[in-house]
């Protein structure tokens, strides 16, 4: 396979994902523009060949086995950002908090709660991220998406339904650039606002090993997934290398040589007691892939 950016054969996604886990993908490509991302696609189309967009990883579980098809990731590739006063536009490879960062830097409030949410653009805009409150569409003015044509097509933020933790940007669109409006406002504000969730993370989030973040989804506003599994009496339990924090119970970590399997151990354990003890049907918040059966 022949790009113009790198592509790596056999690449294992240990080497992609921040949990540190997965097994072979076909080929690990990274587009060195939108020309190459659509010659990409035209031959991934053609072979019909199985794809994933798997941004920088940050909230992926790779099976042990891998998968057999081919993962395009468009961080440190697609990563420009520019600034017309208050208006941002950003591609979609950009890091979330170097865009956080850039914005602060120009005294422009909106995203500033999001600074320490791992990721790229784009999967923080398909999966809604969002952390105290706040959204990364709260401030969308539009996306740029390639279909898998290679058509690029722009969608005003109106034409996307965006819910808790979901928006209904199609899988099989790609996005490689968004548009925000942001807002000027004195530097210590918009410090302090950063400071605040920058030390509620601190506080409450596991950050010694590698983790994905939140494995579940919250059940309702008022009820978070951390919670419930606290109260099964779940946090601090062990599969192989892999453990519900003690700290945080909806961070599942690996202490060093965890496998997909004991992670995904895990997850079936928690949903599993959970629906007894509760009856509450816990829904993954993190991709899973390469699994024979989807979770």
């Amino acid at each position: 396979m022949i790009v113009q950016g790198s592509s790596l054969i056999n690449e294992p996604m240990a080497k992609h994902t921040s949990w540190g886990i997965g097994g072979p993908v076909l080929a690990f490509v990274r587009p060195e523009s939108r020309a190459d991302l659509t010659a990409i696609l035209a031959l991934i189309n053609a072979n019909n060949i199985p794809m994933y967009i798997a941004g920088s990883g940050s909230n992926l579980l790779v099976s042990d086995e891998g998968f057999n098809g081919i993962i395009i990731s468009l961080a440190k590739t697609l990563n420009q950002i520019r600034f017309d006063g208050t208006t941002c536009y950003a591609e979609a490879g950009v890091m979330l908090g170097h865009l956080v960062k850039e914005s602060i830097h120009r005294n422009l409030t909106g995203l500033e709660s999001l600074g320490g949410v791992p990721g790229t653009l784009g999967g923080a805009l398909v999966m809604n991220a969002g952390a105290y409150g706040s959204e990364i569409s709260n401030c969308l003015v539009s996306i740029d998406v390639v279909h898998q044509n290679g058509v690029v097509e722009t969608y005003k933020k109106e034409q996307i339904e965006f819910d808790y933790r979901r928006s209904s940007i199609k899988p099989t669109d790609i996005v490689i650039a968004a548009e925000f409006q942001l807002k000027r406002d004195d530097p210590e504000a918009i410090s302090l606002k950063r400071i605040n969730a920058s030390s509620k993370r601190r506080s409450s989030q596991p950050l010694r090993f590698r983790s994905a973040g939140s494995v579940f989804k919250n059940p309702k506003p008022d009820l978070s997934a951390g919670f419930l599994i606290d109260k099964a009496g779940l946090k601090g339990m062990h599969h192989g290398d892999a453990e519900i924090s003690e700290k945080h119970g909806n961070f599942f970590l690996n202490r060093g040589e965890a496998k997909a399997e004991d992670i995904m151990y895990l997850i079936q354990k928690v949903k599993k007691v959970v629906k007894k003890k509760f009856n509450i049907e816990l829904e993954l918040e993190i991709k899973t892939l390469g699994f024979e059966k989807e979770h």
